[in-house]
Formats: structure tokens, C-alpha cells, sequence
């Protein structure tokens, strides 16, 4: 029997991807009659970031094992955040939660490693791109992440908190986000980390200019995998 699957929502439209993300994976991974049940809960996102403009990492912590422990109840075996930006907080979220958490960071690290690459350019908040959110895991397996420089992680701030977590973007800002991945390719990135669960609304492996490793959707394709038993 395939295990129960949880959602921990922050932005809605982060994790209504997600949710399209899973279903996807499952459509490649698993034959069609057979698919995990999956509970979504998330508290007010509003909540997250005042809480992460304070540095309030432990009210992040608690809003996440909150939404952990209401998908307990409803029968997930295993929970999941698709937004990066609050990876900080999940190692306060794990203390105590009753079901255990899946990330993010190594599935990435596996998969680019995986690819033999060596250096990669990464793109989402300030916070995410400019910490070791990243940088550790892959550090520790040789590979070089490259972060936008200021101007270009402010620039993606503003597009990603006015515009993308309310599922709008506009033509320009869509350009500006392929203008910095472009940026980072001349900067010999190999590929580049889609740290932000909002940016697939424009940005696919399509239309980019190099390989991406979505984080979010590598999380959706382990979170199958692991429903089936198959990790």
C-alpha cells in the first residue's frame, strides 16, 4: 500500500505547483491505478514572513510542525515543504513532530552530483541564494554553487514577494529572471538550482538557457519514490 503523503503548505501557490508536481511524478513512477492519498495543510503565510523579516526562526519552526501535526492526524506518513525559504526553520519543525520530514537540499546535491557537474548557478530569495541553504550540501560534494550578485538578488526578491507568490508575473520580470540565469551561464555555471517553488510560473526546462534542478520537483520525485517503498 503506497504511504500517505503530506504537504506543508506556506505560499499557496507554491504548493498548488507542488501538488501538480506529485501528480506528475506519479503519472511517470507509478502505474495509473495506483496513487498515494495527500493532504495539504498550511497556516497563514502571512504569518512566515513576519516571522522571517523579525529572524524568528523558532515561530517558523512551531507554524511548521503545526501544519505537521494536523497532517499526522490525517493520516500522512511523511511531510514536505516545497518553499525554500524556510528550510532554516525545518530542523525546529523536526523536534517533536510526529512524522518525519523530507527535504530538499540533498536531493538536489544527488542529482548534480549525479550529472557530474561541478559548478552550478542558483536563483530565489535573498535569503536562500546568499545562505548555506545550498552551499553546504553540495560544498561537501565538491560542487560550487554561484549566487546572483546584490543587485540581481534583490531584483529577484522583488519579483518573487510582489509579484510570483501571488501567481502573477510580468513580462518584464520575466525576462529579468532569465537575464540573471543567462548572467550565471557566462559565469561558467554547468546549470542552475531553482530554489524557489513560485519560479516554475516562468521559468521551465524548456525555454531555459541551461540545465535546471528544480528543487521543488526533485523533492516531488523522491516524495513518490518514497510512497512506493522504492526509497
Amino acid at each position: 500500500m503506497l504511504k500517505h503523503l503530506g504537504i506543508v503548505g506556506v505560499s499557496p501557490e507554491g504548493a498548488a505547483i507542488f501538488y501538480r508536481q506529485i501528480s506528475r511524478a506519479c503519472s511517470h513512477l507509478l502505474p495509473p491505478n495506483e496513487q498515494p492519498a495527500i493532504s495539504v495543510h498550511n497556516e497563514p503565510m502571512n504569518q512566515y514572513i513576519d516571522a522571517i523579516r523579525k529572524d524568528d526562526w523558532h515561530t517558523v519552526g512551531n507554524l511548521l510542525r503545526r501544519s505537521a501535526e494536523m497532517l499526522a492526524r490525517c493520516g500522512a506518513r511523511v511531510c514536505m515543504t516545497p518553499d525554500n525559504i524556510v528550510q532554516h526553520g525545518l530542523h525546529l519543525a523536526q523536534a517533536n513532530s510526529p512524522i518525519p520530514w523530507m527535504t530538499m537540499a540533498d536531493l538536489v546535491a544527488k542529482a548534480i552530483e549525479s550529472d557530474g557537474r561541478k559548478k552550478v548557478g542558483i536563483i530565489g530569495t535573498k535569503l536562500v541564494t546568499m545562505s548555506s541553504t545550498y552551499q553546504t550540501h553540495l560544498g561537501l560534494k565538491g560542487i560550487q554553487v554561484i549566487a546572483p550578485d546584490t543587485h540581481e538578488a534583490e531584483l529577484l526578491d522583488e519579483i518573487i514577494f510582489g509579484e510570483l507568490i501571488y501567481g502573477t508575473a510580468r513580462p518584464e520580470s520575466r525576462a529579468a529572471i532569465y537575464g540573471v540565469m543567462d548572467r550565471l551561464i557566462q559565469r561558467g555555471c554547468e546549470g542552475v538550482i531553482v530554489a524557489c517553488s513560485e519560479v516554475p510560473l516562468v521559468v521551465t526546462q524548456e525555454s531555459a538557457p541551461t540545465k535546471l534542478y528544480d528543487a521543488a520537483d526533485l523533492l516531488a520525485v523522491g516524495a513518490v519514490r518514497y510512497a512506493a517503498g522504492r526509497d
